[in-house]
C-alpha cells in the first residue's frame, strides 16, 4: 500500500528541541520562564493559528526573512539573568546547537529506501544549517520550508511535497512531531505518524509498511 516515507528533521532525526534548548539556556544565562512565555506565545500563535495572522514565525520558516532580522526581533524580547537582552547576531545558531542526531531514525531511513520505498525530508527550517553530507544516500528528494516559500501546516507544501515524489497522499506516511502538522497531513489522505521516540515511531512505521527497518 505505502510507497513513501516523508519525514521531518528537528526532534525526529535528531534529539529533541527542548534538550537543545536547555543547553543553551544555561549556557547563556537565559530566563528561563520569560523565553518560555515568548517561545509559547509565537509558536501556538505560529501552529494553531490566531485571529491576527502571521507572526515572524511564518515569515522565518517561508524563507521571507533573514535570520538576523528574526534573532533581532526574538533577542528583543527575551532577557539573560543579567537583566539585559541576549546577543542577537547568531542566536539561532547557538539555540540549536545542542541537536544531536538519532542514528536509529537513520538506519530507518537507509532501511526504508533499501526496501524499494521513496524517502523525502520535509522540514520546517528557521535558517539553520543541515548537516546534508549523506543526505544523497537517504532522501529522493529535500524539501526545506525556506528554500520553497512554503511552510507546514500549509497544504500547498505537502502538496508540493507529493508531486515531487510522485506519489498519491494515500501512498505516503509522514513523521513528524508536532501534531498541526500530522493534521495537515491527514487531510491530504497522508498516513500520520505523531513521533515522540525512535523506538516507538520504527516499530509503527514496520507495522505500517511491513518491513524490517532496524
Amino acid at each position: 500500500m505505502f510507497k513513501g516515507v516523508l519525514i521531518d528533521w528537528g526532534g525526529v532525526l535528531t534529539t529533541g528541541l527542548r534538550e537543545a534548548i536547555d543547553v543553551w539556556i544555561a549556557a547563556e544565562r537565559i530566563d528561563p520562564d520569560r523565553y518560555r512565555d515568548v517561545m509559547r506565545e509565537l509558536i501556538m500563535h505560529a501552529y494553531e493559528g490566531a485571529a491576527d495572522g502571521e507572526n515572524t514565525i511564518h515569515a522565518l520558516e517561508r524563507g521571507e526573512i533573514s535570520a538576523l532580522d528574526f534573532e533581532q526581533d526574538l533577542a528583543r524580547r527575551l532577557l539573560t539573568l543579567d537583566g539585559v537582552p541576549p546577543v542577537a547576531e547568531g542566536l539561532l545558531t547557538r539555540m540549536f546547537a545542542g541537536f544531536q542526531p538519532v542514528q536509529p531514525m537513520y538506519d530507518m531511513l537507509a532501511a526504508a529506501r533499501a526496501a524499494g520505498l521513496k524517502t523525502c525530508l520535509l522540514s520546517n527550517s528557521w535558517a539553520n544549517d543541515y548537516p546534508r553530507d549523506a543526505w544523497e544516500d537517504l532522501f529522493d528528494h529535500v524539501v526545506i520550508s525556506g528554500e520553497i516559500g512554503m511552510r507546514k501546516p500549509e497544504p500547498r507544501i505537502f502538496r508540493h511535497t507529493l508531486d515531487l515524489v510522485g506519489l498519491s497522499g494515500p501512498e505516503c506516511v509522514f513523521v513528524d512531531d508536532i501534531e498541526a502538522n500530522i493534521a495537515a497531513a491527514r487531510a491530504l489522505g497522508i498516513t500520520g505518524v505523531h513521533h515522540r521516540d525512535a523506538e516507538t515511531t520504527i516499530t509503527e512505521l514496520e507495522g505500517l509498511l511491513g518491513v524490517s527497518l532496524r
